[in-house]
């Protein structure tokens, strides 16, 4: 049984490295239809980019998850979303940043990227560029990671796994013969 268990680990150590060690993402394209912004806030770094896009929420979204997929042998790895408070745009994408909604795209471990929309309400906040009305502006901001630090800290989490379990199990055992004793001399 002890050699399965090992055999095992080491298996999904190896999975779990391999999976590290694959090359970031590139940005994700952009949605289809969708005009880029031009604005200097939004072209000051590369890893943030803005559209204006006649597609909803969803459709935004889906487009983006599908994006972020990282398949490995026909198999597509689950990524992460997460849903922010549109009031932490001003600190996750910029400030001044106007938000509707604010999500988080994110494979474990390694990349993400945030999905920032704006819808306006009034119609005095219209978004109108380039002679039409557009439904909302979305602003992605790309999170990317080092895939060397990324092996070292999945490597040195492999390593203290076992060590950490090991000491987990010696002190239940502990415990269990200290319990045993207390309820003995009762």
């Amino acid at each position: 049984m002890k050699i399965m268990v090992k055999i095992g680990y080491i298996f999904l150590s190896i999975s779990f490295l391999f999976y590290l060690s694959l090359p970031n993402l590139s940005f994700p394209e952009a949605p289809k239809d969708a005009l880029q912004s031009n604005e200097p806030a939004d072209t000051e770094t590369p890893q943030r980019r803005a559209y204006f896009t006649n597609l909803t929420r969803e459709e935004v979204m889906r487009h983006y998850s599908e994006q972020m997929k990282i398949n490995i042998f026909d198999f597509n790895l689950p990524s992460n979303r997460l849903n922010y408070p549109p009031e932490e745009a001003q600190v996750i994408i910029r400030d001044q940043t106007r938000s509707t909604f604010l999500e988080e795209i994110s494979n474990p471990f390694r990349e993400g990227i945030f999905v920032n929309g704006f819808e306006p309400k009034d119609p005095k906040d219209a978004i109108f560029i380039q002679g039409k009305v557009w439904r909302q502006k979305i602003i992605i901001r790309q999170v990317a990671s080092t895939e060397g630090l990324r092996i070292v800290l999945g490597s040195v989490s492999v390593l203290l796994i076992p060590i950490i379990f090991n000491s987990l199990l010696n002190a239940v055992t502990d415990l269990r013969k200290e319990t045993k004793k207390l309820w003995i001399s009762r």
